[in-house]
């Protein structure tokens, strides 16, 4: 048997895997030429120029032919587009959004500083959210329910869409980490009533950052336009929207997209068949290999494998620290693996745990709610428990076969050296 290297051994590689920056590793001529485009035009802005390039016009264009949706609206980031989105739908003080257990602070926080109140449900074997959990966070406060397909895992929607009609609330779909996951042949982010993207530095597609709101309602896509924008409406035409400003307008923020992050996207709107393609090429060659090598290995449940995009291999030990062992021994083969969040729930982080907010009186906290909202730290315990029992090896586009055979060597070679993977 080979030594591992976290013993002495030599390792499986010799040099680290390109890192985990699915987008920005294929950024190349397109990218740079586009924006240089941009900037000799002197036009930075979206709305205005000497002599207009129409990135951005062009970018929500792309969505909506691409992902076969009526509506999209370029934002300057993830967490942008989560606020626009609660806005578009009317959320705010007095209000409950359900949050999925296992996701990034900015889902949460987002909600935060839509002046409402997340409650947090539990995750099911794909570590995105359960909806068998649904009914016991649910009440008459509760106006929305955002999921989040977590590292390129579709979320399996039926059962929340159905559970969102019964209940009248809305689905959010926060797919920040998952561009280009589909859910039955469907796009994530298309499904339920709006969708919100990132294009943040370490998504599938970057502009270092940014975001993007989708949706079918004509009524949402204009109140998020609004808010995006000061209240305004600039391009009346272009969404069909005759709404007079004295009888809807409302006051707003600055989340408008510029043209120089448009360019760029553009670009890599262009791409995101290819890295998507690549990525679920090389998942699927290495979880099979692994599924072989290995009997009995547990992945993270898939409600629609055809729809997974493969950015991140799940993989669910039988205890935290079995998957601490084999992350210390996979990283010294120059195999990265990693679990989320530091293996807690996001409810965990202190400014949610203990409800602090940046407002005076515990606002929005303080709300004076029919079922107060308390938190504890066993409050999802399958979160609790999964969280820090999967790990994910992430799975680059620029991944070649090579590469694939020497994460199924690392992984196998781990294993028989530590069996902790079963």
């Amino acid at each position: 048997m080979s030594k591992l290297a976290i013993n002495g051994g030599t390792p499986v590689r010799s040099r680290p895997l390109p890192p985990n920056y699915p987008g920005a590793v294929v950024y190349g001529k397109e990218e740079a030429d586009f924006a240089s485009e941009v900037i000799y035009a002197q036009s930075p802005f979206r709305y205005y120029g000497p002599h207009m390039k129409g990135a951005v016009e062009a970018l929500e264009n792309a969505m909506t032919r691409d992902f076969g949706v009526p509506y999209a609206l370029a934002v300057t980031s993830g967490t942008a587009a989560l606020i626009v989105a609660m806005k578009a739908l009317g959320i705010g003080y007095g209000d409950k959004v359900i949050v999925p257990a296992n996701t990034f602070l900015a889902t949460a926080g987002a909600v935060v500083c839509s002046n409402a109140v997340p409650v947090f449900c539990d995750v099911d074997d794909s570590l995105n959210l359960d909806p068998a959990d649904l009914d016991r966070v649910y009440d008459e406060d509760v106006k929305a329910v955002i999921v989040v397909p977590i590292l390129g895992n579709p979320v399996d929607m039926d059962p929340v869409v159905a559970f969102a009609k019964k209940h009248g609330i809305a689905v959010i779909e926060d797919v920040a980490q998952s561009c280009g996951v589909r859910y039955k042949g469907r796009y994530a982010g298309t499904i339920g009533d709006i969708g919100t993207f990132s294009f943040q530095m370490n998504k599938i597609i970057t502009s270092g950052e940014g975001g993007a709101v989708a949706t079918h309602d004509v009524k949402l896509m204009e109140r998020a336009i609004r808010y995006h924008d000061q209240g305004m409406i600039r391009h009346r035409d272009r969404y069909g929207i005759d709404s007079p400003d004295d009888a809807f307008a409302f006051s707003g923020q600055n989340y408008r997209m510029n043209e120089l992050s448009g360019a760029v996207m553009l670009e890599q709107w262009k791409k995101l068949p290819s890295i998507v393609a690549n990525m679920k090429k090389r998942h699927d060659r290495i979880a099979d290999a692994l599924a072989a090598e290995i009997p009995g290995i547990r992945f993270r449940a898939c409600p629609d494998p055809d729809g997974c995009i493969g950015s991140n291999l799940g993989i669910i030990f039988p205890t935290a620290e079995a998957t601490a062992s084999f992350n210390r021994a996979l990283n010294a083969e120059n195999v990265q693996a990693h679990i989320l969040y530091g293996g807690k729930p996001v409810y965990m982080n202190p400014s949610l745990l203990h409800r602090r907010s940046a407002e005076k009186d515990g606002f929005p906290y303080n709300y004076p709610f029919n079922k107060p909202v308390v938190y504890t730290e066993d409050m999802c315990p399958k979160a609790v428990d999964l969280i820090p029992r999967t790990t994910y090896i992430p799975i680059s586009p620029i991944l070649t076969d090579g590469d694939a055979d020497d994460i199924i060597e690392a992984v196998a070679k781990v294993h028989r050296e530590l069996q902790v993977v079963v």
